[in-house]
């Protein structure tokens, strides 16, 4: 069987998924694509031999669409999503699910009506091999009990569009997700402290951002988010448990030995950092549609991470420790 993927959204992210579909992905074509830029749909399509969709609601009620990917705007997430479980058919939606604890929550409801999982959430960190070493070394006991988290996620630079909202809903809502997944534990509160910032900002931005969370299990966690490092794009990961720690590797690159110099070249973007997590998650993507099981980070996912990251940003203009309440998980979810 050949998965026909339709996608929604064909910007940076959407177009790196075509790529990836297209060429490393067995047993899955796209078959169309759409976006609010016709031109730009067009011009992806060209490249995959798919067709350009009219609209996302055209996309997803197509006989020749078995699976809907979604890359488009954040906040026209839950729209296409929600249209998928309608159209019962599977949906992997990137980070966010909704820019709304109330949409995410909405696409819950929908999921559990219909009484099974269509929705995976595009948290590709969990595919990371660095990553899944670190959850077997906490899940095999390896380091003991866990006590802390320190975390990084720098940017070598931010674009004029970039908000310090964005800090915790577009950037460490990554780092909420893997904490909640290594951990498998709820983060239940969220701080955030604002140190002196860069010069090399845009003036709107406070940037860097220490933020701060905690658990369920009073595991202790703290995010450094700087989005305008200047050196590269560099993410950090170490778990402090009562017998050792496990730290997140950097990834594997030549050492270089010459000028009088020794070292390795940093990434310089989230695509090359994560480029082999994103070729699993897409390949288990597509497996898991075709075997009709649901895998993966689900809508419970993503709406936990929505829920902490609104938090956060509560906690951006208190400067209080905002409780997070996600509720009982449903037992679709389990």
């Amino acid at each position: 069987m050949t998965v026909r993927i339709g996608v929604i959204g064909t910007g940076a992210i959407g177009r790196e998924h075509i790529e990836r579909v297209t060429r490393t992905v067995s047993g899955a074509r796209i078959s169309a694509v759409a976006d609010l830029d016709t031109a730009a749909a067009e011009k992806a399509a060209a490249r995959c031999g798919a067709r350009v969709a009219a609209s996302g609601a055209e996309l997803i009620g197509a006989d020749d669409v078995d699976a809907v990917l979604v890359a488009s705007w954040g906040p026209t997430h839950a729209e296409h999503v929600l249209a998928a479980v309608a159209a019962a058919k599977p949906v992997l939606c990137e980070k966010p699910l909704a820019t709304t604890v109330a949409d995410c929550r909405r696409i819950m409801a929908a999921e559990q009506r219909l009484g099974r999982r269509l929705v995976q959430v595009g948290f590709m960190r969990r595919y990371d091999p660095g990553y899944r070493e670190v959850k077997r070394a906490v899940e095999d006991g390896r380091i003991g009990r866990p006590l802390l988290m320190h975390c990084a996620h720098r940017n070598r630079s931010a674009p004029l569009a970039y908000t310090t909202e964005m800090a915790a809903q577009d950037s460490a809502v990554h780092e909420i997700d893997a904490a909640r997944w290594l951990l498998a534990d709820e983060i239940v509160s969220a701080q955030v402290v604002l140190p002196r910032s860069t010069s090399r900002r845009h003036p709107h931005l406070a940037d860097p951002q220490v933020m701060l969370f905690e658990t369920a299990g009073g595991v202790r966690i703290d995010v450094e988010v700087f989005v305008n490092c200047q050196y590269g794009y560099d993410v950090q990961c170490e778990t402090v448990g009562e017998l050792g720690l496990i730290r997140l590797p950097d990834p594997a690159r030549p050492h270089l030995r010459a000028a009088a110099r020794a070292g390795t070249e940093i990434d310089q973007g989230w695509g090359e950092r994560f480029s082999a997590a994103f070729d699993a998650e897409l390949r288990a993507w597509c497996d898991s549609v075709a075997a009709g099981t649901a895998s993966g980070p689900s809508a419970w996912d993503g709406y936990a991470a929505t829920a902490v990251a609104a938090a956060t940003v509560e906690a951006q203009r208190t400067g209080g420790v905002v409780p997070v309440a996600v509720g009982e998980r449903p037992a679709l979810y389990a």
